[in-house]
């Protein structure tokens, strides 16, 4: 199920479903003291990373940690922008679990 033009497929959430695949926007927090989903900040999930952010490393290292947590490889995480800044928006093709914080009720 859709929610929107692609340019904006979260709404006014941080997560919206495009079919079976998933949408996230992303507030990335690299040089973390440890690797950590975090609390929805407004339109964003917080991701911290103990990886430095130089030339995409820590959203490369972003993709490996949160690989497993949804299911799938890191080749079914497309990065769709923010490749090398902490505001990114990801699309996961058919996560088949999800992290506790996708449970949540919306506000």
């Amino acid at each position: 199920m859709s929610r929107g033009p692609i340019r904006n497929a979260t709404g006014d959430a941080f997560f919206a479903w495009d079919g079976d695949v998933l949408v996230v926007n992303i507030l990335g927090k690299p040089s973390a003291g440890k690797d950590a989903i975090g609390k929805p900040k407004g339109t964003q999930l917080k991701v911290s990373v103990t990886a430095t952010p130089r030339g995409g490393k820590a959203t490369d290292h972003m993709l490996h940690f949160l690989a497993p947590l949804f299911g799938v490889a890191v080749a079914d995480i497309e990065v769709v922008f923010g490749q090398e800044n902490v505001n990114k928006q990801l699309r996961i093709r058919a996560p088949t679990k999800l992290p506790a914080v996708f449970a949540q009720p919306l506000a």
